[in-house]
This record gives structure tokens, sequence and C-alpha cells, in this order.
């Protein structure tokens, strides 16, 4: 065996690995899409954060047209027709406390003589009692007292009236006001990360201003977003309790976290904008420019050599 089969040729270097470019921004689902979002235009990024918010607030509304509202309408049909809070106190004809209406997502009941109300297997149970109304759950119970010096008509035929009145102008403002608070939020914490997502990226010798820092926050906010509106998908139809619910409710803002840092590493790397350096002991001949500022004069006009130039004066 030769010894050039031995030591390969010092001829053959080995090419640094190319990282493959990033695409248009579109998409926020991978860690190379959201880092594509801190080189596009603000517009598109507004665009994809108003169709991800959307998806959200027809999450929550959905949720509410198919597990609570329709319990809230039967609680009503429920009530007699008779009764009212008046002076932080409830007045009805109702004597059991048998629950007006419930099923796994919410229950109502009612005790306007102070017997007790039963327990009840659901996640949310609102107890409207003589001088005040408590919200239950999983944490406990939320006791507020009615409102003072007001009267509210607490029976069927006013209150299955209001509620056709304004359960569409409820839907309304339950969608605008999510979309809202998103997109409060989305900028808030936008704000917050994106110093420590530039000094990160600064460290990672990563391609990244602050403004690309501060969109690329936003855009790793969608993600959990997202996770949130299947989550609620997934309450809703029963797939899962209220505990899984929570437990992904939580992992969302975690998932938040993660997809900032790994989408900091996919973009660019700092070094590979700068300018080659050649190397002064590389094997290749390189000629020197011509100097500026040489007095040397070349004319590239042909001359006669039988013509003598005249003499100067």
């Amino acid at each position: 065996m030769s010894k050039d089969e031995i030591h390969p040729s010092s001829d053959i270097r080995e090419s640094p690995v190319e990282e493959r470019p990033l695409s248009t921004a579109w998409q926020p689902l991978t860690p190379r899409g959201v880092a594509a979002f801190s080189f596009t235009r603000i517009g598109r990024l507004l665009i994809v954060q108003f169709i991800v918010a959307s998806l959200v607030a027809a999450s929550v509304i959905w949720f509410l047209a198919t597990t609570w509202f329709p319990t809230v309408r039967e609680a009503m049909s429920q009530l007699p027709d008779t009764g009212f809070i008046e002076n932080q106190q409830l007045s009805s004809l109702r004597t059991t406390t048998a629950p007006l209406a419930e099923n796994r997502f919410l229950a109502f009941v009612m005790d306007a003589n102070g017997i007790g109300t039963p327990a009840l297997a659901t996640d949310l149970r609102i107890e409207f009692n003589r001088r005040s109304f408590a919200l239950c759950s999983l944490l406990g119970c939320l006791v507020l007292d009615y409102p003072i010096d007001s009267t509210i008509q607490f029976n069927r035929p006013e209150l299955e009236s209001w509620w056709g009145a304004w359960q569409m102008v409820i839907y309304w403002v339950v969608g605008i006001g999510a979309v809202i608070w998103l997109f409060a939020t989305w900028f808030a914490l936008a704000s917050i990360y994106c110093p420590f997502v530039r000094l990160y990226a600064f460290f990672k010798d990563r391609r990244l201003t602050l403004v690309g820092a501060w969109k690329l926050s936003a855009a790793a906010l969608l993600p959990p977003a997202l996770l949130a509106a299947v989550a609620i998908v997934l309450y809703g139809l029963g797939v899962i309790d209220l505990v899984r619910f929570l437990i992904l409710w939580a992992l969302h803002l975690v998932v938040g976290w993660v997809y900032l840092f790994v989408s900091t590493l996919r973009l660019p790397r700092a070094s590979d904008a700068r300018p080659p350096v050649s190397n002064p002991f590389g094997d290749d001949i390189h000629q020197s420019p011509a100097n500026p500022f040489s007095l040397e004069v070349t004319d590239s006009t042909p001359q006669d050599p039988t013509t003598t130039p005249p003499p100067s004066p």
C-alpha cells in the first residue's frame, strides 16, 4: 500500500456544512417557520396572528354554544314565573334544591330558603343562595354578594326575553374580546422576550436584529395559542377531562419558551454574512491591484517608432 493511499491528499479539504436557507414566512408550526418571521414584514406577521386569534376565538365560541349556553337556556326554563333579587336578597317561589340544569361542564342550583345544595359531579357549579351566589369548581368556591341598591328580575319570562335579545351580542363580545386579548398579550410578551432573545442570538452567533427578535418572539407565541384552541375543542368534545385540560393549558406556556430558543437556533449564522478574508498563507497567487496613486502613466495608443516626439520647450 502506497503512502498516498494511507494519507489522503491535502488538497481535499472538508467543506463546511451549509445551512438550509429560511423559506418565506407563512406558517408558525415549526421552529424554522417561526424563525422565518424575523426577516419578514410586520404586515405578514399581523395577518398570521389574526388568523390564529380568529381560530382561538372560534374555539371559545364553539365551546360556549355546545356546552354552556344550552345549559343556561334550560336553567332559565326551569325558573318560576315570579322572582327577583332586591336589597341583596333572593325571593323566589321555588323551594326544591334540585338542579335547574346540569351536565358534566356546568350546573345551576338555587337555594333561596337556605336548605342546602346537593353535591354534583360537574366541572363548574353556580349556586344562587338567599344573600349571595357562588362559583364552585375544582379549586373551591368563590362567594359573591348580590348587587346593592338594585333590583334584578330572576324569573323565567324576564330572563328568557333578555337572553333572546342579547345572545348574539354575547357571542360577538366574546369573539372580539378574545381576539383583542390575544393581540394585547402577544404584544406585551413579545416586548418582554425580545431583549433576551436578541442576547441569546448574539451568543449563539445568529443574525438577528432587535426588531427581528420582537417578530420572532411574537411568532413563537402562535403555536401555544393553537395548542390552547385544540385543548378547548378536546375538552368540549369530552376527550379530556378538566384536569387534563388544565395540564394542557399550563403546558402551552412552556411550549412558547421552547419555540423561542429552538427557533433562534434556526437563524442564519452571523459569521456567514461577513466578507471572506483571504488567507495570507494560502497557495493561491493573487495579483496585487494597481496603485491608484502611481505617477506612471500608460498610454494605450500605439506610436510609430520612426516618429520622434517634438522636444519640450
